[in-house]
């Protein structure tokens, strides 16, 4: 039986209604060693969705040589039509250029998102590109994007620092955001890739990016929780009047080309906080912590979320596990 839920105590400017971007089934079980068979991930969606949240980034159309838990994706997306789903709910797919584009729309995908980087470094190691490169193919993939009625957001990473290049300037990560959105993605991920983030820098980049012309409803914030900033640095995002904040259930996730990186912000522990600041989200987090305890079941391990642990106390964890084979 999961206890109490938090008392709601409004606080003056803030949103009054935030957009949770579920990225738990891409971005969270990306970085799983171990391989999530694909009918577990098609009902870990369903359930996500069981629990009110909308925005569900389901899987991403990568090379699987490169992220072998995501080798699915051409067969997860039929299985997610088996499901009664509203006409609200979206599924965006991660495509890393023109020929996972050509993937995600064979597989039915309207929504897909881009990934650029803020820095040289990480292009390289993550892209295999530089930056400049890397922006002229993803120019490309959303024109084609675009043409065919699909809808896009990018992501932006090492906005706020780099393990290798250290400090990333504000100019730096203005002109990658500036591009994709002139290049028409509706939305922009703020990605602290590594966690370094503190909450004067988040206010701080999101003031240079509206002196750029950039509006604030069309950013995003996607914090990782090295230093344990990730509440504080979207508590700062909300003051700074962002209203969508990308989260992982149960915690899960983290970046493979950057060691530094833990996992990104838990949807249950964002989900907690703004309950509490009265700031309507649609979730229900009741079945939200019963889906990221089922999957920490798959998993073996337990939800790194701290709100999942403390709401589930006392839960025996179960040593299930799952093999390559499914």
């Amino acid at each position: 039986m999961i206890p109490g839920l938090p008392q709601k105590l409004s606080q003056h400017g803030l949103p009054q209604r935030v957009t949770v971007y579920e990225v738990g089934a891409r971005d969270g079980l990306q970085n799983e060693a171990a391989l999530v068979p694909t009918e577990a991930k098609a009902e870990f969606i369903a359930r996500l969705a069981d629990a009110g949240l909308w925005m569900i980034e389901a899987t991403g159309f990568v090379h699987p040589k490169w992220v072998p838990q995501l080798a699915d994706a051409d067969e997860l997306m039929p299985l997610l039509g088996r499901h009664g789903f509203n006409d609200h709910t979206r599924f965006p797919v991660l495509v890393p250029n023109r020929r996972g584009l050509v993937r995600a729309a064979a597989a039915g995908a309207k929504d897909i998102a881009v990934f650029a980087s803020a820095t040289e470094t990480f292009a390289a190691k993550n892209l295999n590109s530089t930056m400049e490169q890397s922006m002229l193919e993803i120019e490309a993939t959303l024109q084609q994007a675009l043409a065919r009625g699909m809808r896009a957001r990018g992501y932006v990473s090492m906005c706020f620092g780099d393990p290798w290049e250290g400090p990333v300037a504000l100019r730096a990560v203005a002109d990658v955001v500036v591009r994709l959105i002139a290049a028409g993605c509706v939305q922009v991920s703020l990605g602290d890739t590594i966690g370094t983030a503190t909450p004067g820098h988040v206010r701080t980049l999101i003031d240079a990016l509206e002196r750029r012309g950039v509006a604030r409803d069309r950013l995003a914030v996607h914090f990782h929780d090295t230093y344990g900033q990730a509440l504080a640095n979207t508590y700062a995002a909300l003051q700074a009047g962002i209203a969508t904040v990308d989260s992982s259930a149960g915690g899960l996730g983290g970046c493979p080309y950057a060691e530094s990186a833990t996992g990104n912000l838990a949807t249950e522990d964002l989900v907690w906080m703004l309950d509490g600041l009265g700031i309507t989200t649609g979730v229900d987090l009741r079945k939200l912590v019963e889906t990221s305890g089922w999957m920490a079941d798959i998993l073996g391990r337990p939800a790194p979320s701290r709100a999942v642990q403390a709401l589930t106390r006392g839960r025996t964890a179960s040593t299930t596990t799952v093999n390559g084979n499914g």
